[in-house]
């Protein structure tokens, strides 16, 4: 499943391989790419393994807010 979700509070590359690293490290998850202009990450995931739920989670925990 491939999502785009609306993401609060991105401002800089930091904040770019924070949210990818952490998405990257989640098990089912096959991409994730942030996009600051359009405060928005794109996430491909494998729904069997990981839940939406869980990927954002992921996003909140590192200290953004998913719309």
């Amino acid at each position: 499943m491939s999502i785009t979700l609306n993401v609060q509070g991105m401002s800089c590359n930091h904040c770019v391989n924070s949210i990818e690293g952490a998405l990257n490290k989640l098990e089912g998850v096959s991409s994730a790419k942030v996009s600051l202009e359009d405060n928005q990450v794109s996430v491909t995931f494998d729904e069997s393994i990981v839940s939406l739920d869980q990927v954002k989670e992921t996003i909140e925990d590192q200290g953004y807010d998913v719309a």
